[in-house]
């Protein structure tokens, strides 16, 4: 009897040492549920699109659209394997949380079991074979048949019991080595794409190097800007003001403006609709959770926040939210680098803090186009929009799409 129970002692306490090995591997998450649909959705959200923009640029003529839509479908593309990354994530944490509950159920099962073997090993040291030639054995012998045919029954639901537990930290076991297995593919996959766009971009750039001389002295422009601007709402509203100017003097009948780069109008004119029915068509840049909402008290000072601040993964894709021109890309002191966007219909879109902008000033993005990336440390990404000067909550704009 106990050579039959001691297999499944030695199997409990090879769960309990891989349970708390693998509960040491990192903290679980607060809500790996929540964040498990949220990285589902994303991932859905960003495969679509993706798909979207690769059609579209089979469809196009132009080199430079299908450029603009091939970079656009590769950041989709890239935002789709950080959600599968993100995805993968939140089901291991939530398998680690099944294996430390079933983990506890395991020691609380382990004790009793343990007061049973003990008692079956020191009935074993008494054969009753020998017992029976002792003087009063008979009646022991009775009396320990009966203790015995009482205890087997329950050493069998004991030892069932505990090989069903086995058997499902077993296959908790084999499917957190699956979701590992499947993460390290995406990251595989992540860093390929990764790869692709930044070759992508790398032609882009050498491709309109040569034709960027206004481009360049719009840069610089900009630049200027940027140093007398006291503050971040003066420095967009510069730029807004900027941007008013130039679409009135668009409007007036006369030789249409010469684009800032060769190419520009083609993709000015293949990109989506931006306006529909007054509101603007519009996309979340990067995706995250948000630490920091429209309109919230910000701190020091009780000033209202005017956008959005999301919490990403380390180093995630941030694109275009609405195709637009870009009317600022660089540093800006206190908040990182930034990007400045001009949508048609008076929009304008901020975001803050980026690690790398990857657009120039002038450049016309279509929506989704890759705009920049995020920090490694704890990033926080803050998005504001504005219509005709005025700040707009962003989920606001894209509920009403």
């Amino acid at each position: 009897m106990t050579s039959r129970i001691a297999p499944g002692l030695l199997g409990l306490g090879l769960v309990l040492a891989l349970t708390s090995a693998s509960s040491a591997q990192g903290p679980v998450a607060a809500d790996p549920r929540a964040e498990l649909a949220r990285a589902i959705s994303a991932q859905r959200i960003a495969a679509a699109r993706a798909g979207k923009l690769e059609a579209a640029a089979a469809q196009a003529s132009a080199a430079a659209e299908r450029t603009a839509r091939l970079s656009a479908a590769l950041a989709a593309r890239i935002q789709q394997t950080e959600a599968e990354l993100a995805a993968g994530g939140a089901r291991i944490a939530l398998l680690e949380r099944r294996r430390a509950a079933l983990r506890d159920r395991l020691a609380l099962r382990q004790a009793p079991l343990v007061r049973l073997t003990a008692a079956l090993q020191l009935m074993s040291r008494r054969p009753l074979a020998l017992s029976v030639l002792r003087p009063g054995s008979l009646r022991d012998a009775v009396h320990l048949r009966a203790v015995l045919e009482t205890m087997l029954p329950a050493v069998r639901r004991q030892t069932a019991g505990l090989r069903g537990e086995l058997l499902r930290a077993r296959l908790l076991e084999t499917a957190v080595r699956s979701a590992q297995r499947a993460m390290r593919r995406d990251q595989g996959t992540l860093a390929e794409r990764r790869s692709t766009l930044a070759a992508l971009e790398a032609r882009q750039r050498l491709a309109s190097r040569a034709a960027r001389g206004d481009a360049n002295r719009e840069a610089d422009r900009a630049a200027a800007i940027a140093e007398e601007a006291r503050d971040l709402t003066q420095l967009v509203g510069s730029f807004e003001r900027a941007g008013a100017l130039r679409r009135q003097l668009a409007a007036l009948p006369g030789p249409v403006l010469r684009p800032t780069q060769p190419g520009a109008a083609q993709v000015r004119d293949a990109a989506a609709p931006l306006v529909r029915r007054g509101t603007l068509d519009y996309i979340l840049p990067v995706a995250g959770t948000i630490v920091a909402g429209f309109g919230e008290a910000s701190s020091g000072g009780g000033l209202r926040t005017q956008g959005i601040t999301l919490a990403t993964r380390p180093g995630a894709q941030v694109v275009a939210p609405a195709a637009g021109r870009v009317a600022f890309a660089g540093r800006y002191k206190g908040y990182g680098r930034i990007a400045i966007i001009e949508h048609r219909g008076g929009w304008t879109t901020l975001v803050t803090n980026l690690a790398a902008v990857t657009p120039a000033v002038g450049d016309i993005l279509v929506q989704g186009a890759p705009l920049g990336v995020t920090g490694r440390s704890a990033p926080r990404i803050t998005i504001e929009l504005r219509k005709d000067g005025a700040p707009v909550d962003v989920l606001t704009a894209i509920a009403s799409r």
